[in-house]
């Protein structure tokens, strides 16, 4: 996260996307939920959420994107109407949301301005939560949001809310790829069509001094939720061929999509208009971000 103070009321904050770099879906618990096994990565990628206190009770959001959804369904709104019950705050938010990060992307935007939102009422209302606190109660909101209290690398289990931090490369670029389609967690979950079952072993890297080596491991993995998304979406499939022709190194679904991404070790020659793509395609060139602690 990057903070930016403006007033003694007001702030803004920079909340990155993450990727999945690999995805295993381990086994389906008696809860509901589902064990995951996955490598999580912060990427250069930024919505700007600008944070004003409020006499009001209320949370507002303004934003130019439409599709962002009902403000009560909003995570940013969730998030603040969770501390004002849990901690007693009387205090509303006015939020200018500048949604840069594809909404159902598969990318974690919401997770991301959840986790903002918690460190914006840390800051603006001096509650002096240390970041376990803070991701303690993100997790209640959304099970990857205690990441974007990481440095923005680590290894994810449980429902993604057990961090192990790590330090694999990060000198590489990445090239994300959103098609116009939303694909809803529920029914990415609905199409594995997993029973209670034992876990499956989870995958392992082993030590990677350069990104090379982490993409030749990386390439031994997957996503478990893209194969099935692929039969469903053949979009997907042509964006993974473009990116192959354009020379990446691996090609992936992030988290349970819709975004593809490849990996490049040198700067990639392609970008919006370059890459052999569709119109409707959002393509960005990015590389893995550490995250400043808040």
């Amino acid at each position: 996260m990057f903070v930016k103070r403006i007033t003694s009321d007001s702030l803004i904050i920079g909340a990155p996307a993450k990727v999945n770099l690999f995805l295993q879906v381990l086994r389906r618990r008696p809860d509901g939920y589902h064990d995951l096994n996955s490598l999580f990565q912060a990427v250069s990628l930024f919505d700007r959420l600008t944070f004003t206190l409020s006499d009001s009770p209320d949370v507002t959001i303004v934003s130019s994107r439409q599709d962002i959804g009902p403000v009560e369904h909003n995570l940013v709104t969730k998030t603040w109407k969770l501390l004002q019950s849990r901690l007693g705050i009387k205090q509303g938010i006015n939020v200018n949301l500048e949604k840069n990060i594809p909404v159902g992307g598969g990318l974690g935007g919401g997770s991301a301005d959840a986790a903002a939102t918690l460190i914006a009422a840390n800051l603006l209302l001096n509650l002096q939560l240390t970041e376990f606190h803070l991701a303690d109660i993100g997790a209640h909101i959304g099970s990857d949001v205690p990441f974007f209290f990481t440095a923005g690398q680590a290894i994810a289990q449980g429902r993604g809310e057990l961090l192990t931090e790590t330090d694999f490369p990060t000198d590489y670029w990445i090239v994300l790829v959103t098609p116009n389609l939303q694909i809803s967690t529920a029914e990415s979950y609905a199409s594995l069509k997993m029973t209670l079952t034992e876990p499956k072993n989870p995958f392992k890297l082993t030590v990677c001094r350069t990104a090379g080596e982490l993409f030749a491991q990386l390439a031994l993995s997957g996503n478990d939720f893209e194969g099935e998304h692929r039969k469903r979406y053949p979009v997907l499939t042509r964006i993974a061929e473009s990116l192959t022709r354009s020379g990446a190194s691996v090609v992936r679904m992030s988290g349970s999509g819709a975004t593809m991404f490849g990996l490049f070790e040198t700067a990639p020659e392609c970008d919006n208009g370059l890459i052999d793509g569709e119109p409707d395609w959002q393509v960005q060139v990015v590389r893995p971000v550490q995250l400043s602690r808040c």
